[in-house]
């Protein structure tokens, strides 16, 4: 089974951590790397940008316009996830909880199944 593994940050959680405290967090995500990569679940992973660098697209009577910023104001936004393939939600959500942000106070990792999926391979058969 696919599951994403969702990481949302909220900058106002994320600042009011020591660098210590941000510099542990990121050097956990490299031990939860090698492991889920050693056992073969690991899929593909991304970390993104802060909404201050993204731009939303909106197509209105055929016209396409550009603006920036996120797509909604919100006090969270998606940071990143990893792709997973694993035997269970149970195993699932074990690994989320592996995550080092999931240790973080207010912060969390969402687990949610993939129903569908399709890679750049998939571009032939269409």
């Amino acid at each position: 089974m696919k599951f994403l593994l969702i990481m949302h940050v909220n900058p106002q959680i994320w600042e009011a951590l020591t660098e210590d405290e941000r510099n542990e967090v990121m050097r956990g995500h490299g031990g939860f790397i090698e492991t889920i990569r050693e056992s073969g679940e690991l899929l593909g992973t991304t970390a993104l940008a802060g909404p201050d660098d993204s731009a939303v697209v909106r197509v209105r009577g055929g016209v396409p316009t550009v603006s920036d910023g996120p797509y909604l104001e919100a006090k969270e936004f998606l940071g990143g996830y990893y792709l997973v393939e694993c035997a269970s939600r149970d195993r699932a959500l074990e690994l989320a909880g592996m995550i080092p942000d999931a240790k973080v106070e207010g912060l969390g990792v969402e687990v949610r199944p993939v129903v569908f999926a399709a890679g750049a391979e998939a571009a032939s058969d269409v």
